[in-house]
Parts: C-alpha cells; structure tokens; sequence
C-alpha cells in the first residue's frame, strides 16, 4: 500500500530548508560537534573537522541522496541527510537518516522539516526503506520526531555503544519509502 503524503510543514518565512553547499559545512560540523560532545545521538567521540564532513557530503551525493540544512532567522540552525544503510549491494534501496539541530533551535520545527523533505527526496529518488539507528533509548526527541513522521520501532541494541562513562543503546525505526517492500525495485535497480 503506498503511504500517505508524510508531515507537510507549515509555511514559514523564517524557516527554509534546501540543499548543502560547501559553504554551510563550518556551520554543520558545528552543530554536530555540540552533539558529539554533549549528547549519545552519535556514538562518535571526536567531532570531525569541517572538511571531514565536507568529504561525507560528498559520498552523500554519490549516492543520489540528500544531505539538506534548514535556515532559520537566516542561519544554518540544522542539517539532515540519508546515507547508505549499509554497503553491500542487496542494500541499495534501503537508506539510513541522520538529522541534527542546532542547541538553540530546538523544539522550533526544524529537526522536522528537515526529516519530512529527506523523506520526500529518498522517496523520489526510489529508494523503498529508511532506517533510523537512533543513539540512546532515552533520545526522546528523537524518538517522538521520527514516530511522527510514521517510523515504527523495530527494535532496541542495549548497551552496544560506551560514552560519557555508560552504556548507550541504539534505538532501531524503520520507514518504507514509496511502496516499500510490497513491490520489485525497477529492472534498472
């Protein structure tokens, strides 16, 4: 069954959310460094420089995915992206998604514009699942943002990653994207 049209954010002229350039990429590893520092959203300990997630955007691209950041009061105040789920071939309609939003713009729509048209752009590009492998069982922002936007839970990893001197759990969700599973990829997939 195709899925119903996803969350369709309100208009606001204080709120845009279009491609990444390269010159958003100082204002994105900002706003992951504060996540890789502060919170178990990312399992990573060290933020990436700049150009490191220049260079990730770049494989983000290859893929013929996404990778947005939403402007809020003329700022780059969050960034969202889909990327390989995995690198073997038999998961190439299958994308995961990653979506983080500047401290202070919490709780102001971004986290799900910016989700609603990484879901729209996978959708059309014909990729059939996303999956969100979100850091922390007790990430409930997170958590709440992609139940609202129609990912189910399918699943918990307890204490697979180790930070801030604790056990972290991945929260696993999924997505069908188009018809999902219920059909074939096309012959050129």
């Amino acid at each position: 069954m195709m899925r119903s049209a996803v969350f369709d954010p309100p208009a606001r002229s204080d709120l845009l959310v279009r491609d990444a350039t390269d010159a958003d990429m100082d204002a994105v590893a900002e706003i992951y460094a504060h996540h890789v520092l502060t919170g178990c959203a990312s399992f990573e300990e060290v933020p990436p420089s700049p150009a490191e997630m220049a260079a990730r955007r770049l494989v983000v691209l290859a893929l013929g995915a996404p990778y947005l950041v939403a402007e809020l009061d003329g700022r780059v105040a969050g960034y969202a992206y889909a990327g390989s789920y995995r690198a073997r071939p038999a998961y190439r309609h299958t994308v995961e998604d990653s979506v983080y939003v500047a401290p202070d713009a919490l709780g102001r729509g971004v986290g799900k514009a910016l989700l609603a048209e990484t879901i729209a752009r996978c959708e059309a590009a014909g990729f059939r699942q996303m999956i969100a492998v979100i850091g922390d069982s007790a990430n409930a922002g997170s958590i709440a943002l992609h139940a609202s936007l129609g990912f189910r839970d399918v699943g918990t990893f307890s204490d697979v990653g180790f930070k801030f001197g604790r056990w972290v759990d991945s929260v696993m969700m999924q997505l069908p994207l188009g018809r999902g599973g219920e059909t074939l990829p096309d012959q050129r997939d």
